[in-house]
């Protein structure tokens, strides 16, 4: 069991993980920190009331080659470990499933990504849907910021794109340690644009974008790749606000092996969408108007 963490959330993280001693040591992954890049002029943004916040993590992408500069992805093989599962810390419905692990080792595939039915709720930025390459007929996962206006529509069309990633995945990590070495450890990844302000809790700041990489889209990376459809439950995501109102209600339930699941017999088994108003956009603030 491993947590990638930023600067950002290494000491929350890790003082929270230390209440649990039984979990063992080296638990922790430390990605790496980019500079947040001014919209106006591409420039690296500075903010002298926090220069902290000047910087940002390059998305969940980083982990391959945070696995590989750090010596875990060494370490981990030397081991005797040869498959790695990897969920996002905001997805509570991620567990370890033995069956679906037998069926990746069975495959002999390098990579496999968890994809769900993709429904209305999938269809906003943020969210990336299955799609295969027309030139090598490799697995790819698109998201919104990737698509041009004038494909949105086809984007959205969910019975041309019926599949989304939850955002769970299995690796071989010798495959992994492999394709790093022919890309001088660091994989080719799209680079994803986040628009925001250099300080998240203040609007007036500037407006900066965060140049971020997907882990999930390492799946064109690797040859023979595979997605595995697997039940919605398998996908709790709080990537918004909104998302978390939703976890937080009685629209999901907490079961009695500790996973989070949405409560069937409401809305279609599916959650309930909330979007908030964007004066919403810490949770201090959410929680400060919604105790």
């Amino acid at each position: 069991f491993m947590v990638m963490n930023s600067f950002a959330t290494s000491a929350d993280a890790m003082e929270t993980l230390a209440q649990h001693p039984n979990l063992g040591s080296g638990l922790e992954l430390l990605q790496n920190k980019v500079p947040k890049v001014l919209t106006a002029n591409l420039a690296p943004a500075t903010w002298e009331k926090q220069p902290e916040q000047e910087w940002c993590p390059p998305g969940d992408g980083d982990l391959y080659t945070a696995l590989l500069e750090s010596g875990s992805l060494d370490r981990l093989i030397e081991e005797g470990m040869q498959y790695m599962f990897v969920s996002n810390s905001d997805n509570l419905g991620a567990s370890m499933d033995l069956k679906i692990l037998t069926h990746f080792a069975n495959s002999g595939a390098p990579f496999m990504l968890e994809v769900a039915d993709r429904a209305s709720t999938d269809l906003d930025a943020g969210t990336s849907h299955l799609a295969k390459l027309r030139d090598t007929g490799n697995l790819v996962l698109r998201e919104a910021s990737q698509c041009r206006p004038q494909d949105e529509q086809a984007f959205r069309d969910t019975s041309r794109y019926p599949y989304v990633s939850t955002n769970n995945f299995w690796v071989d990590l010798l495959a992994l340690r492999t394709l790093l070495r022919q890309h001088n450890g660091m994989l080719p990844l799209p680079t994803l644009r986040r628009a925001a302000t250099v300080d998240l809790c203040d609007d007036a700041a500037p407006r900066v974008a965060h140049l971020e990489t997907s882990a999930g889209t390492a799946i064109h990376c690797f040859e023979e790749a595979m997605a595995l459809l697997v039940p919605r439950e398998r996908c709790a995501s709080a990537k918004t606000l909104g998302d978390l109102m939703v976890l937080r209600s009685d629209a999901y339930v907490l079961t009695g092996d500790l996973r989070v699941m949405a409560l069937h017999g409401s809305c279609k088994g599916m959650p309930p969408v909330v979007r908030l108003d964007p004066m919403y956009r810490s949770v201090d603030r959410l929680e400060s108007l919604i105790p």
